[in-house]
């Protein structure tokens, strides 16, 4: 690859021309961050060629007056105040519309002829190795390059004190506007509403704008307006902190998160610019500041970081919400076990009539888009009706019950929490045990029942046998079905993320209350009825999402993926079951004779494990990182876990008998 070979100093200062045009001015700097920045690998030798530099311009009359006079015509022509009140901060308060904005920048070259000090200093200082070779500089050489620039001047540093006060007055208006805005405003607790934070924040800034450039005699005015400020900052974070905490009753989205995240980094950023501006060292810490600044232009053009930042708090607010479905899925005794054999019974029932009705949809010869819209309305139909029966489904329980397992994580350092956790987790292990099973042995005889009831009214079986064969060959366990299943977990998943988001959204937008009150709706179904749906909505808009999103995937899913060559197929286990067991009936008692059958049989239990595995694995990924456990408290739990499959291996599978 091409590089353009560095200057050296004296080329460097050869070619300072304090009028040259604007782009050339700017072009001279980059070139010298350049040279000072070197091969990057040294923060020792970069501050030694800045030492090198102010040496030989102590030396040389002629160049430093041409870099004063340079300095004057920078200064002059760029706006620092902006460099500093607003670098790193998006002039767009939407998620989306930054998100391109940075696609766009990070797409398309920039130039240096500008009068935009972000601009240039982006241009300038594009490495995090400048933010290391910054932070080294020490406080005299940072003197004799502030006196080489400005000549001692001592109006330079009152100009430097009203650029740190221009930007602290830019930072609390654009503070002030943004905690005015209803998105944020309304969501603050209604202390913190009463409390006005913002409100004086632009005349605490004014007033310590008096002391600093009219002071008396005495610093207690000084100290006093200092202190001020600072406590007003201190409300104001406090009030959009309570906006995080309301966030279980109204919602939440990633533009309000993005809203909020600028909010709390401008407060910070006027913490660095006071520290800045009353600092008994003003070189060191405007280099720590410029440093910082170098960090943040970094994280400016990196989209995976927004994303991350932006999606984390959503993510665990999902998390949350899928946590407290979850609770319901996990059983505690043997009351509690039995009584999610049951459900889970009575949904292998409906779902054999699934598995009859998908077999009674393939033989309608349908395009591939149709023949998978109506396999996934019927598997939708099927887990709706489940679920308003108060049955169950295994397979869908671990993405629930991951995050709710992942809550028991907040507190690891309390007596005996990894303990509860693990028993927490030997009776979920036990409940799926239950679930699937129950499952599992009502959907294989409910499919054959069914099977053989409809040959027996038609007089024709369902399929024919080389169907039957056909069918019994897609579940081998040696063909793909492992990774069908795993896939299948990946689904299992994201209904479960959908669901989360989708109540997430209809808590933001007070649906509920909109069903429960609103004027043309109590209109047309009357108050009581109103208020029944409001109810009803509120209380399963997560199930039904979670529900109706799973079957469309099972049964879309697949035609996209062979529209795009992909070849990817489901592996339900209850589901799969059922067609064996359909495929069993077809082929009579002489299929027990065959291989292919109990090849097929011996596919069931891994399907059922990497369906269960892979859901809640990912589940729970994300619920960790919700709840921010580290590395090394996950090997404690990992450790512990092992532990109890060691001494009480039973427990995981069966519960344990009550005292009488």
């Amino acid at each position: 690859m091409f590089q353009r070979p560095r200057l050296d100093l004296p080329q460097l200062l050869a070619s300072l021309q304090p009028s040259a045009p604007l782009a050339e001015r700017h072009l001279w700097l980059i070139h010298l961050c350049e040279w000072i920045r070197g091969d990057a690998r040294s923060t020792e030798a970069a501050t030694g060629r800045v030492r090198l530099l102010l040496d030989t311009l102590s030396a040389d009359a002629d160049a430093r007056q041409r870099l004063q006079s340079w300095w004057m015509h920078l200064v002059d022509a760029v706006d620092i105040t902006a460099l500093l009140a607003d670098f790193g901060f998006a002039p767009r308060t939407a998620f989306f519309s930054e998100f391109s904005a940075r696609l766009r920048t990070k797409l398309l070259p920039r130039s240096p002829e500008t009068i935009d000090a972000s601009e240039l200093f982006e241009l300038a200082l594009p490495s995090a190795f400048d933010a290391q070779w910054l932070a080294q500089l020490d406080e005299a050489t940072l003197q004799r390059l502030v006196a080489l620039l400005t000549g001692g001047s001592e109006r330079s540093h009152t100009s430097w004190q009203r650029v740190l006060l221009d930007a602290l007055s830019y930072c609390a208006g654009q503070m002030l506007a943004t905690g005015f805005a209803p998105e944020l405003r309304l969501r603050m607790s209604q202390e913190a509403r009463e409390a006005q934070p913002f409100h004086a924040l632009l005349r605490e800034v004014e007033s310590l704008r008096v002391e600093v450039l009219h002071p008396l005699r005495t610093t207690d005015r000084l100290d006093a307006a200092v202190q001020d400020l600072r406590e007003r900052l201190d409300a104001c974070r406090a009030a959009v902190g309570s906006v995080y905490t309301h966030f279980a009753d109204n919602g939440i989205s990633v533009g309000l998160v993005f809203r909020m995240r600028q909010m709390r980094a401008r407060i910070l950023r006027m913490r660095a610019l006071l520290d800045c501006l009353l600092s008994p060292q003003p070189a060191t810490e405007a280099a720590r500041l410029f440093a910082q600044l170098v960090q943040v232009g970094r994280d400016r053009h990196n989209l995976g970081a927004l994303i991350a930042s932006n999606s984390s708090l959503v993510a665990a607010k999902v998390a949350e919400r899928s946590a407290e479905t979850g609770e319901h899925y996990i059983t505690h005794d043997r009351a509690e076990y039995l009584a999610m054999v049951r459900k889970a019974a009575g949904g292998g029932l409906v779902l054999a009539i699934t598995t009859l009705a998908k077999f009674g949809l393939y033989a309608l010869a349908l395009s591939a888009f149709w023949s998978g819209f109506w396999a996934g309305m019927n598997y939708a139909v099927s887990f709706v009706l489940i679920q308003l029966l108060h049955f169950t489904v295994a397979t869908k329980q671990p993405a629930m019950t991951a995050p709710a397992m992942a809550a028991k994580l907040k507190d690891l350092d309390s007596g005996n929490a990894v303990e509860d956790f693990v028993t927490e987790v030997t009776d979920l292990v036990r409940t799926q045990v239950a679930a699937v099973l129950g499952n599992v042995l009502l959907v294989f005889p409910g499919a054959m029942a069914l099977s053989l009831a409809i040959a027996y009214a038609t007089g024709t079986p369902v399929f024919d046998h080389d169907k039957a064969l056909h069918v019994l060959e897609t579940q081998h366990l040696l063909g793909p079905s492992a990774l069908f299943a795993a896939f299948t977990g990946v689904l299992l998943f994201a209904s479960s993320i959908v669901a989360g988001w989708t109540e997430n959204w209809f808590v933001l937008h007070r649906l509920d209350s909109a069903l429960r009150y609103n004027p043309r709706i109590t209109r047309w179904l009357g108050r009581a009825r109103a208020a029944r749906w409001a109810h009803f909505a509120r209380e399963n808009i997560s199930g039904l999402t979670a529900n109706i999103s799973l079957g469309f995937m099972l049964g879309l899913v697949p035609v996209f993926a062979a529209f795009f060559g992909l070849g990817l197929d489901v592996r339900h286990v209850t589901l799969s079951t059922g067609q064996v067991g359909v495929a069993a009936s077809v082929l009579g008692p002489q299929v027990l004779h065959l291989p292919l059958f109990w090849w097929a049989m011996a596919c069931l239990p891994l399907l059922g494990a990497l369906n269960v595995s892979v859901s809640f694995y990912l589940a729970f990924r994300l619920a960790l990182r919700a709840q921010n456990v580290s590395v090394k408290d996950r090997a404690r739990i990992y450790a512990a876990i092992r532990a109890r499959l060691r001494s009480a291996p039973l427990s995981f599978f069966l519960p344990a008998r009550q005292a009488a």
